[in-house]
């Protein structure tokens, strides 16, 4: 897996939509997961925490509103976005889903590029890096579309994994990341990076965005990991 790839988990019990939902996704640049039914993607996500869902409604056994209602209910989870995905048209069903917890509602059928701008605009929320947002936090200014770095006005040199590690930081300031979690997001979930090597890449990225002065942003949790601002 890409280290900057946004991971998406398709929850459908129709193989045939599923796979060409999967298909599409992936030739867009996302990392897919499937799921045939609602237990399995519980699972999942159990596993391999993705950045978003898209969850069908009328499945076997656990519904795809079930599904929602357990996973924006546990604190590990509920900022998950999740696109619902139902041949219910009716106001109601709508009104459902959405008071379930639910960030948007496709009725079936649906165009696949709407779904897809669909999914952006919720990928945007929650990892604004990956689809080529700026970000901002206090004088530091990182523009994921051309790949660049400044600090009050001045441009600063990052190396690409510096750059993901800062992408991490900014699109959740304040939130402590565990050595762990930044290998997950930053290095990839496939490949094997000892902890401390967080640690190097966490000092070189202080050193970076403190080399026209300024005090160092990124803040040491002991015991838990690391956090900006």
């Amino acid at each position: 897996m890409a280290a900057d790839q946004p991971t998406v988990l398709v929850v459908e019990d129709e193989l045939a939509q599923r796979e060409v939902l999967a298909y599409n996704l992936e030739a867009d640049g996302f990392r897919v997961l499937r799921a045939e039914h609602g237990e399995e993607a519980l699972l999942i996500v159990e596993e391999d925490m993705p950045d978003i869902i898209v969850l069908d409604w009328m499945m076997p056994n656990l519904s795809g509103i079930e599904v929602c209602r357990r996973l924006k209910t546990r604190t590990e989870t509920r900022n998950i976005p999740i696109i619902m995905l139902s041949a219910r048209s009716e106001e109601v069903d709508k009104v459902r889903g959405l008071e379930t917890g639910a960030d948007d509602y496709v009725v079936k059928p649906y165009s696949v590029i709407e779904l897809m701008a669909r999914v952006r605009t919720q990928l945007r929320r929650v990892r604004p890096s990956t689809v080529g947002v700026r970000l901002e936090f206090d004088d530091i200014i990182l523009d994921a579309e051309t790949h660049k770095v400044s600090r009050a006005e001045a441009p600063l040199k990052l190396g690409p994994t510096e750059f993901r590690l800062l992408s991490t930081f900014m699109e959740k300031p304040g939130r402590v990341w565990s050595r762990e979690q930044l290998l997950d997001r930053v290095w990839g979930r496939d490949i094997y990076v000892d902890t401390r090597t967080v640690d190097v890449h966490i000092g070189r990225l202080r050193k970076a965005l403190t080399q026209h002065g300024g005090s160092d942003p990124v803040r040491t949790v002991r015991g838990a990991g690391y956090a900006l601002g």
